[in-house]
């Protein structure tokens, strides 16, 4: 039976190793991929949730990711380049975990900034262009620029 805990304790502390702690991973994989934009890095690994996955699929449906590949409970995303240029190259992170912002469907339609929201509504994670035809509102996780 303890044979068993340890294997576990020690799968779980490679994972640890392998991918970082965070309080907040969404945020943690947001600023990886940034930086890895910024250093020209054509793949990137992290721990796979469902939240990750979700603005991973919306970031892919934006053309911001090429492709996305989830196996063996981590995400590997390859970034989008047009001209050997990364298309996302700044991430400012929104809401944070002390300090949550949401926004209203009104609202996004009344903004006239050039960047893209990522949301978290009640029908799952959207980009901006997204939340506005579906009418919806939400948790404001990120603003790409």
């Amino acid at each position: 039976m303890s044979e068993k805990k340890n294997i576990k304790e020690k799968v779980e502390t490679k994972k640890a190793k392998r991918f970082g702690y965070s309080n907040y991973p969404i945020g943690a994989f947001l600023i990886m991929l940034k930086n890895a934009a910024i250093a020209k890095k054509h793949i990137v690994e992290f721990q796979s949730t469902k939240l990750i996955n979700a603005v991973a699929e919306s970031l892919k449906r934006e053309s911001y990711l090429d492709e996305i590949t989830i196996k063996d409970g981590a995400i590997s995303v390859r970034l989008a380049y047009r001209k050997k240029e990364p298309l996302l190259m700044n991430v400012v992170l929104v809401s944070k975990p002390g300090m949550r912002v949401y926004i209203d469907s009104v609202a996004i339609k009344n903004r006239k900034k050039p960047s893209l929201l990522i949301i978290s509504t009640s029908a799952g994670v959207l980009s901006q262009r997204e939340a506005v035809k579906k009418n919806l509102g939400g948790e404001v996780i990120a603003e790409i620029l």
